[in-house]
């Protein structure tokens, strides 16, 4: 097996879905703008250079569809030649891409592979437009189609998370998004134009630009606060949209070369994907995901929790977050977990969130000059992801 090195990992803002910035922006337009400044932004390379696209994107149909991964590249400026992929893990879509465009340069498939992803959920919305589960296996195993936010509600029931611990959680959470964010420690975002549609005098509609350089999600507030909110997958429950994650619109970039091809170019390595896992587990409570695929990813690596420098546990909901933290042991170590907040400030672009995550624990791990990053999360249907990244 060749070395395969990260040389560039770059992210645009999360924007929230249906009233963030991105709001009339494409899914095309957010992924082929990441693709192409993530090349623009590594010194030695071309767009000529690259041979594939792997881009994770959780709903492909509509204005994701067609094989977003080759569109993209296409509108990108890419020559004929960089094919493209789409692939689907789910919350793991992005990840999923990353680690596949790894495996294709470790084979000596490819040189240079971008792994990618890509979501908006303002125009294709969670479980897609035409959502059609089979009639026959539904009767007999609902759960396997069940709502994230009931997934959410049977841990918090199963475990005993309690509704405080939720919204503390949740607002330390946004506490640190908030404070990254003013400081400037967002190293890995990338300045992304916008669009909107400006009614003319003459009735017709002009596509005018702007620039969007922060996520525009956080919102901060305290957990006195958020328990005011009410519940909204039980009666009873404790699940709310203060301590859930958001539904968000992003794109990201990753792109991975082989040590030949960075040496012939010049190329800076700054990372490397070690090692990376599935695991399946109940679909009724899939946001324990993580517990089961950071033990199975520390294992093959033949590293530990306390290896990890930085933690990205995706935050699809406090309640699995949580209860993954209590049961990996990591709760010694709240200062390496998701250091500027996570995707309940941030939000969660489902097939982006993979790549997202690794471009934020690059970047993260280049602040604190830590060595392994961990980056996790559960996965819709009952599964869970986890990979195992060396600043270099």
């Amino acid at each position: 097996m060749r070395d395969a090195y990260i040389v560039q990992s770059i992210r645009t803002p999360g924007c929230k879905q249906k009233r963030g910035l991105f709001k009339e922006t494409r899914p095309e337009e957010l992924i082929s703008f990441i693709l192409k400044t993530a090349v623009d932004r590594t010194e030695g390379l071309t767009a000529d250079d690259i041979e594939d696209v792997m881009c994770g994107c959780s709903f492909p149909e509509g204005e994701q569809g067609l094989n977003i991964g080759r569109v993209g590249a296409q509108m990108a400026g890419f020559p004929d030649h960089v094919s493209g992929a789409t692939v689907n893990r789910f919350c793991s879509s992005g990840l999923e891409a990353i680690a596949l465009a790894t495996a294709r340069v470790k084979m000596g498939w490819s040189e240079v592979v971008i792994g990618a992803g890509v979501e908006s959920m303002t125009f294709v919305p969670m479980g897609g437009n035409t959502p059609r589960p089979h009639p026959e296996f539904s009767k007999t195993d609902p759960d396997k189609y069940i709502s994230m936010g009931i997934t959410a509600e049977n841990v918090a029931n199963r475990y005993n998370i309690s509704r405080q611990e939720q919204d503390e959680f949740a607002a330390n959470s946004q506490d640190k998004a908030a404070a990254a964010r003013d400081k400037g420690l967002f190293t890995e975002i990338v300045p992304t134009p916008a669009y909107k549609y400006v009614e003319q005098a003459d009735g017709t509609y002009k596509k005018e630009m702007f620039m969007v350089d922060a996520d525009d999600g956080i919102r901060q507030s305290t957990p006195e606060g958020l328990g005011k909110l009410r519940t909204v997958f039980a009666v009873n429950g404790s699940v709310t949209a203060g301590n859930s994650s958001q539904t968000t619109d992003g794109a990201a970039a990753t792109i991975i070369a082989s040590k030949e091809k960075c040496e012939e170019l010049g190329l800076k390595p700054i990372a490397r994907l070690v090692s990376y896992a599935t695991v399946g587990c109940r679909s009724d409570e899939m946001g324990v995901g993580p517990r089961y695929a950071i033990p199975k990813v520390l294992e093959q690596a033949g590293l530990t929790v306390d290896d990890i420098d930085i933690y990205e546990i995706n935050e699809a909901f406090a309640s699995q977050a949580i209860y993954c933290i209590r049961e990996l042991g990591i709760e010694k170590y709240m200062d390496r977990i998701n250091i500027h907040g996570g995707a309940i400030a941030l939000g969660h672009p489902l097939g982006c969130t993979g790549s997202k995550l690794t471009a934020t624990c690059i970047a993260n791990l280049q602040e604190v000059k830590g060595r392994y990053g961990i980056v996790s999360m559960c996965i819709g249907g009952g599964m869970g992801a986890a990979g195992i990244f060396e600043r270099l």
